[in-house]
């Protein structure tokens, strides 16, 4: 017993096993997320303009050449530890310093892979620099935090947060910034640029096909950078037309009597008209103007669908679903708030 009791273990000496079962899928896990395709609505492996195609075929290159560089390093990595490695009695090994034709091969090689790369790298910047051709329509963006202004100074209309567009026009985006920086993306449509107070930079593209397109500041901007989300909606030439003249008239009056009208006088007597614009109502500039609202599909810079339920939780309190939001809690309850939401969605 006297034995037993002096044996000591030395536990730095001791194996620890893990259990590699939930590395393994934490692994399995990263590494589908990774491999996303492009059904995907922010990919940028769908592209849908001249712009994003540009992008794509360079991102493609230079992904080939990775790959190509990846498969002869690790090819002759392999070849080395299999033929030189170490042997029992072997002979040193053989000092390859001072090996000119050697030194000269590993960097010529690189150099000249370089090369290719960067050709076409300047290309692509060239092509994509936002000088768009003679006729483009011309859209001004305004970062805000954390929504997105539209002014189309040619057609005397401004619309937020959902840029309309027509396909297989060319575009030209001059954008900055009323406050903080910002970055337009919109990854199949055209890559990320700056939106910076007091300068205007440009993204120029043609969207091919229709759709719905969603994009995302890329920039961190502040508590809600994260929701500060948008959409571009490419539509025809006829759609578009529709929709700029619908966006050029004032909306229609509430019915005598109806919910909506008295949802017009709470607003007129809220605090809401200190700050947003509706047509014939009030001309404040802080926020977003609402003369249209109720014709977009989303609230709250894109974050919340534009529905009835939506618009009584961001009237009631923005703050709580938009963190760090400029909007204050609304003292708006029951009837007040319905008839609010009422006219608001009355106003296309």
């Amino acid at each position: 017993m006297a034995a037993k009791d002096n044996v000591r273990v030395d536990v730095s000496r001791t194996p620890v096993y893990f259990d590699a079962v939930p590395l393994v899928i934490v692994a399995a896990l990263l590494l589908l997320t990774a491999c996303g395709g492009g059904q995907f609505p922010q990919s940028i492996f769908t592209p849908h303009s001249d712009f994003s195609r540009d992008l794509n075929g360079l991102f493609k290159n230079i992904f080939a050449w990775a790959v190509g560089v990846f498969v002869v390093v690790e090819t002759l990595l392999l070849i080395a530890i299999v033929r030189f490695r170490a042997r029992a009695g072997g002979p040193a090994p053989k000092p390859i310093h001072g090996h000119t034709a050697l030194e000269i091969g590993w960097t010529a090689a690189p150099a000249i892979i370089l090369l290719f790369i960067v050709v076409p790298t300047m290309r692509t910047i060239f092509a994509t620099a936002g000088n768009a051709p003679e006729g483009a329509l011309r859209v001004e963006v305004i970062g805000h935090q954390w929504w997105w202004e539209y002014r189309y100074p040619t057609l005397g209309i401004s619309t937020f947060n959902e840029l309309h567009i027509p396909a297989k026009t060319a575009i030209q985006l001059d954008m900055t910034s009323a406050d903080v920086i910002h970055s337009f993306w919109i990854p199949s449509l055209a890559g990320k640029r700056d939106l910076i107070q007091g300068r205007t930079n440009r993204i120029a593209f043609r969207a091919d096909s229709t759709g719905e397109y969603w994009g995302q500041c890329a920039e961190f901007c502040g508590a809600s950078h994260a929701n500060m989300r948008l959409r571009v909606m490419v539509e025809s030439d006829s759609v578009f037309q529709r929709w700029v003249d619908r966006q050029r008239t004032a909306p229609v009056a509430p019915a005598k009597g109806s919910t909506e009208e008295t949802g017009q006088q709470v607003f007129r007597r809220s605090a809401c008209i200190g700050c947003h614009t509706i047509a014939g109502i009030s001309t404040a500039k802080v926020g977003p103007e609402l003369s249209h609202v109720g014709g977009r599909a989303t609230i709250a810079g894109a974050l919340l669908p534009n529905t009835a339920e939506a618009l009584h939780r961001w009237i009631r309190n923005a703050p709580a679903v938009k963190p760090g939001a400029l909007m204050p809690p609304q003292n708006l309850q029951g009837a007040d708030l319905d008839a609010v939401v009422a006219y608001l969605q009355s106003l296309k």
